[in-house]
């Protein structure tokens, strides 16, 4: 009779198991790109490369009412140092009360994810230039929070993110905050603010953008600054960008950054990018050139650098 007890439990028990499974949401996307790049005065060898991906999706209500959301990404595109998943994140979906995710991989704060984000039908106008100064961003990476809420009023969301501190490197934890509102038609206007302790010397930084949309014309500006405890460190960072739907399928862009710093010997890194997107079912063609003067700072340290990419998404 006991035993009759304990195989009618472990067939329940199976069962149970079987039916939290099929609660789930379970969804695998991928994509692929073959891309080419090439730069003025620079060897660059080989200038053809792929990049794929494969992402895992899997969804359920708990009965709480709490949205449970589990991603892993396959991705080939960090092999120099033999991270497998490119991203891996809970986030729970909590309705009006907001989203709170960890990421285990993969993660951005707040103000890495709006660093520039003028119109573009590609690329910024500072990238695939070798040594070019990065923008003012935040921390991210592994195991850290992410917030958001759009609930709050119409129009308005706002996110924070809390970065641990890493150990020898990251000697105090680092966190940022910021909003976005789209309460006007075509209108945003997004801000954030936080600190980088992702090093000894701390980072102060504030981003702030504004970007239009009207027909099919996309103009936006922003303007970002980073206060380093690290003497005549400083960087002040300009952008804008104007975008133009040629047709449902087909975008072009012009932009323009500029990085001015604190260092009176370095001279104002300027740069420049036109950039264009073509779409064709689930494939997309996109191709940017870009120029920028005084790389990193440095005076008539002038290069060009051009890409082109060619992604499929499945």
């Amino acid at each position: 009779m006991n035993n009759l007890k304990k195989v009618g439990l472990t067939a329940l028990a199976g069962a149970l198991v079987s039916v939290s499974a099929n609660a789930a949401d379970v969804a695998v996307s991928g994509g692929a790109s073959i891309s080419f790049a090439g730069e003025e005065k620079q060897s660059t060898g080989n200038g053809w490369s792929m990049n794929d991906g494969i992402t895992f999706t899997m969804s359920g209500e708990m009965d709480n009412g709490i949205n449970v959301t589990v991603v892993q990404a396959l991705n080939d595109d960090d092999v120099a140092s033999d991270q497998v998943f490119d991203t891996r994140s809970v986030k729970l979906d909590m309705g009006d009360t907001g989203t709170l995710t960890f990421f285990g991989t993969g993660g951005s704060s707040v103000l890495n994810a709006i660093d520039d984000v003028t119109p573009t039908a590609n690329e910024e106008s500072w990238d695939d230039v070798t040594g070019a100064s990065a923008i003012p961003g935040g921390t991210g990476g592994a195991n850290m929070f992410h917030y958001s809420n759009g609930s709050l009023m119409d129009g308005l969301s706002v996110s924070a993110s809390y970065t641990p501190s890493g150990g020898s490197t990251e000697v105090e934890s680092s966190s940022d905050y910021g909003f976005a509102y789209t309460g006007v038609e075509g209108l945003t206007i997004g801000a954030a603010t936080g600190e980088d302790n992702s090093a000894a010397a701390s980072i102060d930084i504030t981003n702030m953008y504004v970007k239009y949309t009207m027909d099919a014309f996309s103009v936006g500006y922003q303007a970002s600054e980073s206060d380093s405890e690290t003497a005549n460190a400083d960087k002040d960072f300009t952008a804008i960008g104007l975008s133009y739907a040629v047709s449902d399928e087909m975008s072009v862009s012009y932009n323009m950054s500029t990085i001015e710093y604190e260092d009176s010997t370095k001279s104002d890194q300027e740069a420049t990018g036109v950039s264009v997107s073509y779409v064709m079912g689930s494939m997309t063609l996109t191709a940017n050139a870009n120029s920028v003067d005084n790389i990193a700072g440095t005076a008539a340290d002038n290069r060009s650098g051009y890409g082109m990419s060619l992604a499929f998404a499945f």
